[in-house]
């Protein structure tokens, strides 16, 4: 059994992964629908508005500490190697380090530059609005995903 500050450190992972879970399903149910119902100009403004927010302390403490935190459980785990969990942690790390952080660094990030360098009001915005709102969900399905399954294995890894 996991204990003492390995046992906290992972439950605050757990936490921290469930948090991130539950922004990206809030998107991928109902911000983007809700903006892609929008006409393009006025959805695609709004999401260049939410894209600036969302890099504020509040979100990127919970998104980074929750990288972090797997960053570190995944380093404890190699060199603890309990006798129970192992598996379904180290899993729990791989699962948010590369399906929620790494997604999110290599198809999320991206688009989200190039959505900022568009004039939402412009063709060229609508044209680009359209891709991105298909691109951008497909893959934020995948970070929540991702992150919701490294909560629960990191839960897992402690009973």
């Amino acid at each position: 059994m996991i204990e003492g500050p390995y046992f906290v450190l992972t439950v605050v992972g757990a936490v921290a992964c469930g948090l991130v879970a539950g922004v990206f399903i809030g998107f991928s149910t109902f911000v983007m629908r809700g903006l892609a119902a929008l006409p393009p100009a006025q959805g695609a403004a709004a999401m260049q508005a939410i894209n600036v927010a969302a890099v504020k302390p509040a979100f990127m403490a919970v998104f980074m500490g929750a990288t972090g935190l797997s960053a570190v459980l995944a380093v404890v785990t190699f060199v603890l190697w309990p006798d129970e969990g192992t598996v379904e942690l180290l899993l729990g790390c791989a699962l948010y380090l590369f399906g929620c952080f790494g997604v999110t660094v290599a198809a999320n990030v991206p688009r989200n530059e190039a959505l900022a360098k568009v004039d939402a009001a412009s063709e060229q915005g609508a044209e680009y609005w359209r891709t991105y709102v298909a691109e951008w969900t497909m893959w934020n399905h995948v970070r929540t995903l991702a992150a919701t399954a490294a909560a629960f294995s990191f839960i897992l890894g402690l009973t």
